[in-house]
């Protein structure tokens, strides 16, 4: 994958770049549901000391991937179908409301430019059928939205749902890519003409069309709730 996927780089600290890598486990599998994240053996697999291990898990506890309990530690917390449907509602609230903002943001005179790389690369990613690159383009496209909003408080109320939104992309793999790029791409054209209906519209179009499809296809995988 290229220099704009969200692999660690010299930017991120080293707490940010474990949580990163303790995320990519949980979501590709390698920690599934119910296992206990030790940090003797987190620190050997991922060949990091304790520190930013500890300092990664509360905010892996705060976005979602996982739970601490008396006497047990942290375990990987387990995604229901209530939780999914949990997160289409408060996307089609807090999302529509970053793509209005958004394109508000362009409208003003704003840069677009990151997106317009996102977008070029997910293309890129969805015409070599490069799942895990789809994955992660995809959900850095919507994170880049809420960025261009320039609301610092919706930034930080969609951070868990973000991290929620990382593990549902990969668990959603028979969804066709070519249709979401599609939909990102007539959102991210009326972000870039400075049309927040237009943004707005789509971005609620687009999370609705995807729960239907999304629910029925892990109807068999998840279960109804914890």
């Amino acid at each position: 994958m290229d220099q704009l996927s969200s692999a660690p780089d010299a930017k991120v600290s080293l707490a940010g770049q474990t949580y990163l890598r303790i995320s990519e486990k949980i979501i590709g599998g390698d920690y599934p549901p119910g296992h206990r994240l030790r940090e003797r053996e987190i620190s050997v697999d991922l060949n990091v000391s304790r520190i930013p291990i500890r300092e990664a898990l509360p905010q892996l506890e705060a976005d979602g991937f996982i739970e601490t309990f008396p006497r047990r530690g942290a375990v990987v917390r387990g995604f229901t179908l209530k939780d999914v449907g949990e997160l289409f509602d408060v996307r089609l609230n807090l999302e529509v409301f970053a793509a209005r903002k958004a394109a508000e943001h362009i409208a003003a005179g704003g840069s677009s430019a990151r997106l317009s790389e996102l977008v070029s690369a997910a293309e890129t990613a969805t015409f070599a059928n490069n799942f895990p690159a789809i994955v992660s383009f995809n959900a850095a496209i919507h994170a880049e939205i809420i960025t261009m909003s320039g609301n610092s408080l919706l930034q930080t109320a969609m951070r868990p749902v973000l991290g929620r939104l990382r593990r549902l992309f990969a668990l959603t793999s028979k969804r066709d890519p070519h249709a979401q790029y599609v939909e990102h791409l007539a959102l991210c054209e009326a972000i870039h003409a400075g049309k927040p209906d237009l943004a707005a519209a789509l971005a609620y179009a687009h999370i609705e069309l995807g729960r239907e499809p999304t629910l029925a296809e892990l109807a068999g995988v998840l279960p109804a709730d914890g």
